[in-house]
């Protein structure tokens, strides 16, 4: 679809187009989805375009008339975006800031000002129900492919009424239901400069005159956007069966399943040059990654009680593997024209295995230091604690030295000359293994009905329900541990080595280049949570005036257990080298309450909120209408303390013929208690707390204007002033802290995309350019992170009604981008010796796909 169609289908939804629910689809029955929302029943099974918004619970709404903050994408505004993760498909949406360097996965997004550098109040679903409860991590367990249809996505408003976690924004990815009428399917292979190899497939075809199927998914190997020796591969795939009532409504049981490893990127060393970011000599920041095959497996020491040998293996080689099993029933069920029930359940299964390299974690900056400084005593050296046990275990060494542990080649500490032009920057640096394994098992249940009156000017649509969820994680972050490394691409671990006055090796202080182990604590936890909410939401109509509201209480029961560390760190296996001799923090084999004085001995904790909204639209003319809205949501924490939301929103719609449609909504946030940890910089084994009030005042706009007919340009922005207050670390008052910016959080960010038309059919050209604002790397605001703007550009072909081609380019200029700091560095961050440690963008990528339908 062209971007002329795409601004027929907003025209299609200002003027008149029903707001259906997060499940509907293309299909004649009307399907709640979430909280009850339903598709109108006029639709036919032709009709493969129907328009559906997240966040209502009436029949037959035009968006013109809408008291919340809508976005919508098509299939092809998805497929014109070519997104190489699903944060990349956030982008769709304004007011989200997302950060996806991180690779495919495990990617930041935030929401209206608040701090980067999590997934916190944004609820990512399919189709109606959350991917995972918590809303965090879900972006492990989902990618979109050919079965997805559409993105709609509701911020504020009754976001935080119609699902849980989700009071910030819901982004909905709606899947296409089975074809009723004839066979349909479709082949999609995709390649990238990068080295990604995929094909999509999708395939629907009836059973019945009241029974179809469809299934899809996809498979890929690739070795991440960064140079990379490994190849990640894995698949996807999801089918359903649906059946459709004689009398009206459907039942559909559906599953999917996934295997699927990625690359994973956290910060890396740059150089500051007149307050810009560049490479350092040596290491193309835009394409290279330390990682590589010296981490291809490491078996760090751990605590027996983790694992009886007392190894536990970091497996670069593996990234994050990501499994799950999901099987979902979903029943719609007219009683007739103005009542209707609706149940959606659904179980799901899961593991991920995270296996990531983070330099410079803990150590901060200070890692960061000549090969020269690294083997020389004294504070100056990362490793002097590594080199003063050196020197009690050799004492008849002369001196210190490394050793390359893929060459053997050894390099003394006099050899000054050598260890200066070691990769033509003479670094080395502290990289932190981070292996974490979390299994989990996630029930979700949504049921209510739809009551509908109308009489004369005044129609009402009333939608009560409940959801039940019980969830459990288990986590294992244990035998976390640092290497020295060089700073290269596919960097090399050395070992510290005891040296002769020849330089002869007496004896080796590191095993594997293992400089400490346990550095993050033990690391072994259990959570559950078993809530109950139950809702309601009325939207009532007095001619051109609409007033609706929503309310929803949750009750949280959640439990939260924490390993216990052993009184004496465990010794490690005596087969292992080096002179540290025990795992650091260790797990004896018992669990107990993560915080007794707020759970007590059982470690279980009650807790309860309600979330309510209002708002209101006046339709002045049919092509112009103003709205506004108040609505309080929160945020569920297993025992921690519920966090809260408040969000004041006002806007105006237009739409001119065909010429300009579009909307701009003034607003503020209050994100109260804001609370998070992060690790001590000093000491990278204790956590810190920091918690903070944020509050965000915007206006974000969203325009489409096509002044003739085969050109048109879009623009989505947001222009916000976040600040924080009442910032508090480990509850003390941090008075400089007021007023600055939180972390990660840009104060505009904007998108622009021109597109012109092919003749006769034949396609579109479009270009793409993103600015991102400058952000802080940290509450202090010590360290700016300058605003950057990335140009892309494509082209789609199609060469036939069934065969498409499309292309596309992304940092066409090679633009230097940070989304962030190092966050294990601390709050109040610096730049040392003009390097520091943060995370970007990656440089041109490009490539294509070919897609045919049959």
């Amino acid at each position: 679809m062209s971007i002329v169609h795409r601004f027929s289908a907003r025209a299609l939804l200002l003027t008149g187009a029903a707001l259906l629910p997060t499940m509907a689809t293309a299909q004649t029955v009307s399907s709640d989805a979430q909280a009850g929302q339903s598709a109108p029943s006029a639709q036919t099974d032709e009709s493969q375009d129907v328009i559906v918004v997240t966040g209502q619970t009436s029949r037959d709404r035009p968006l013109i008339t809408s008291s919340a903050d809508i976005t919508y994408a098509t299939r092809e505004d998805i497929d014109r975006r070519a997104p190489r993760s699903t944060a990349d498909m956030l982008e769709l949406v304004p007011g989200i800031f997302v950060e996806a360097t991180a690779g495919e996965a495990s990617n930041n997004y935030s929401v209206r000002g608040l701090q980067g550098g999590g997934q916190r109040f944004v609820q990512l679903e399919e189709d109606g129900m959350p991917i995972l409860y918590g809303g965090g991590g879900a972006d492990f367990f989902f990618q979109q492919d050919l079965t997805i249809d559409r993105l709609e996505a509701v911020k504020g408003g009754s976001s935080g009424v119609l699902t849980v976690n989700g009071a910030g924004a819901t982004i909905n990815f709606i899947s296409k239901r089975p074809n009723f009428r004839e066979f349909e399917g479709a082949v999609r292979l995709t390649g990238m400069n990068y080295g990604l190899k995929r094909a999509d497939f999708y395939y629907s075809a009836p059973l019945s005159e009241n029974l179809a199927f469809n299934f899809g998914g996809y498979v890929q190997s690739s070795p991440g956007v960064r140079r990379n020796p490994f190849d990640y591969a894995g698949y996807r795939i999801k089918g359903s069966l649906e059946y459709r009532f004689p009398s009206g409504g459907s039942i559909t049981l559906s599953g999917r399943r996934g295997d699927m490893e990625t690359a994973y990127y956290a910060s890396a060393p740059y150089r500051f040059e007149n307050g810009r970011p560049t490479s350092i000599t040596g290491f193309d920041i835009q394409r290279d990654n330390i990682g590589g095959d010296a981490f291809s497996s490491i078996n760090v020491p751990v605590s027996t009680f983790v694992s009886p040998d007392g190894y536990r293996p970091f497996r670069y080689r593996d990234g994050i593997r990501s499994f799950y099993n999901q099987v979902r029933l979903d029943l719609d069920l007219p009683l007739s024209e103005s009542v209707s029930l609706f149940a959606h359940g659904r179980y799901i299964d899961y593991f991920y295995d995270f296996n990531g390299l983070f330099p410079g974690s803990g150590t901060g900056n200070a890692g960061l230091a000549s090969a020269v400084t690294y083997l020389t005593p004294g504070d100056a050296s990362p490793i002097n604690n590594v080199l003063t046990l050196g020197r009690a275990a050799f004492p008849t060494a002369v001196r210190f030295g490394i050793r390359n542990i893929r060459t053997g080649q050894v390099i003394g500490s006099n050899q000054t000359d050598v260890l200066n032009g070691l990769n033509g920057n003479g670094f080395l640096q502290r990289t932190t293994l981070n292996h974490d394994r979390v299994d989990g098992q996630d029930l979700g249940i949504n049921a209510g009905g739809r009551w509908e009156f109308e009489s004369g000017s005044i129609k009402n649509s009333l939608t009560v329900g409940a959801m039940y969820y019980n969830v459990k994680r288990d986590q294992n972050q244990s035998a976390t541990a640092s290497v020295v490394n060089d700073v290269r691409n596919n960097s090399d671990i050395y070992d510290i080595v005891a040296l002769n006055g020849a330089n002869g090796v007496i004896g080796s202080l590191t095993d594997s280049g293992l400089v400490s182990y346990g550095d993050w604590g033990v690391g072994i936890r259990q959570r559950k949570d078993e809530t109950i909410s139950l809702y309601a939401n009325d939207e009532i109509a007095f001619g051109d005036l609409r007033i609706d509201g929503g309310i929803r209480w949750e009750q949280d029961t959640a439990t939260a257990f924490d390993g216990q560390g052993a009184a004496v760190n465990q010794p490690v296996p005596a087969s292992q080298g080096g002179v540290i001799r025990d795992v650091g923090s260790t797990f004896n084999g018992v669990y107990a309450p993560a915080n007794v004085q707020r759970t007590g001995a059982d470690g279980r904790l009650k807790q309860d909120r309600i979330a309510w909204t209002v708002g209101a639209n006046y339709l002045i003319t049919p092509s112009l209408s103003v709205y506004a809205r108040y609505a309080d949501g929160f945020q569920t924490n297993n025992i921690d303390p519920i966090t809260t939301i408040k969000l004041y929103e006002a806007g105006v719609r237009y739409q001119y013929a065909r010429i300009i449609s579009g909307s701009v909504t003034a607003f503020r946030t209050n994100f109260d208690n804001q609370s998070y940890n992060f690790a001590n910089p000093l000491n990278p084994t204790q956590q810190q707390n920091i918690n903070a009030d944020l509050r965000t005042k915007g206006i974000e706009i969203d325009v489409l204007v096509r002044p003739v007919p085969f050109f048109s340009v879009d623009f989505q922005g947001v222009f916000q002033d976040p600040k924080l207050v009442n910032l508090q670390i480990d509850g003390a008052n941090q008075a400089g802290f007021e007023g600055n910016r939180p972390e990660r959080t840009p104060a505009q960010l904007w998108t622009v995309t021109p597109a012109i038309q092919l003749p006769n059919g034949l396609g579109e050209i479009f270009g793409r350019y993103k600015r991102i604002g400058r952000i802080f790397a940290d509450a202090g605001n010590g360290v700016a992170l300058p605003s950057y703007g990335v140009t892309s550009a494509g082209v789609n072909l199609n060469l036939t009604p069934q065969l498409q081609v499309s292309f596309n380019a992304e940092n066409i200029f090679n633009v230097v981008g940070l989304t962030e700091g190092n966050p294990r560095q601390g709050q109040t961050q610096a730049i040392t010796d003009g390097f520091f440690y943060a995370r970007g963008i990656v440089g041109p990528t490009y490539g294509g796909s070919v897609t045919f339908r049959f």
